[in-house]
């Protein structure tokens, strides 16, 4: 990984759109800093695109594309993304799957979570899964005392063998019923909100992330960024990204704000 600082003049001439998960990307122990909603408004404020591309639940992601300064956001690891039209005051949602399949595999999700609670003791239903409309997150290190990997493991094992998919983010194991994550929602946003091919202009945006959840984004864009703490996992991830920042979490990402849009210093 490259050291973000260095990333060419000529490339932050052409980025366009700024992806990016939000726990322990955007976040600080669970908080989101100020600096962060600030860079956020520097990008909004330049032009530049921003959608968020998380894990966290749709009652969430509701909220964020409501409040936040931004222009569309993945939610539940690519189960739907929403896009708020301020002009016309509406939310745009789409999904990956029905309402009636997604009421089938929320019966199977809540089979495998009481073989999950019973055979990995420690973790816990995710404080957030009451606002999820297609996945099940369990809490490894966020609300319960950080587990050990291989227990994290096990977790991810329960989910496979019931024959759903599951990945690891920065505090929760997310398994799901669906042939989907995060990057083919994003296609899918991108050609109905945005009217372009994300292939079209993948070379325009950046996507930063610091987990293994985000492996299949780190691997499909050429500008990818971990924030500092990406390195904890960096045995676990299956692509590493491109670059690096300097500083974690929050701090991480306004670095690199910083770094693509320099702040004029004052002379006085």
């Amino acid at each position: 990984m490259k050291p973000f600082h260095k990333f060419p003049p000529r490339l932050k001439e052409q980025i366009r759109y700024i992806l990016t998960d939000i726990d322990d990307t955007l976040t600080n122990n669970g908080r989101l800093p100020a600096a962060v909603f600030a860079a956020m408004e520097r990008l909004k404020i330049a032009g530049i695109r921003i959608i968020p591309i998380t894990g966290r639940p749709a009652g969430w992601c509701d909220h964020i594309a409501r409040m936040w300064p931004i222009d569309g956001l993945v939610g539940e690891n690519g189960a739907f993304y929403f896009s708020y039209d301020e002009r016309q005051k509406k939310m745009l949602r789409r999904y990956w799957k029905s309402e009636k399949e997604r009421k089938n595999d929320r019966k199977k999700l809540d089979k495998i979570k009481l073989e999950i609670l019973a055979g990995v003791p420690g973790c816990g239903v995710a404080s957030d899964q009451a606002y999820r409309e297609a996945d099940l997150a369990i809490d490894y290190c966020e609300d319960v005392p950080p587990l050990l990997m291989k227990e994290v493991d096990e977790i991810v094992a329960c989910f496979k063998a019931a024959g759903a998919q599951a990945k690891i983010s920065s505090i929760h194991v997310n398994g799901w019923f669906g042939d989907y994550d995060k990057l083919s929602m994003t296609r899918l946003l991108f050609t109905e909100v945005f009217n372009v091919t994300l292939d079209q202009v993948k070379e325009q945006a950046i996507f930063t992330g610091d987990s293994p959840n985000d492996a299949p984004m780190f691997a499909y864009f050429p500008h990818s960024v971990g924030v500092a703490n990406i390195r904890q996992f960096i045995d676990r991830i299956a692509c590493e990204p491109v670059w690096v920042t300097q500083k974690n979490g929050g701090e991480g990402f306004a670095e690199m704000v910083d770094v693509l849009l320099p702040r004029v210093r004052s002379r006085h």
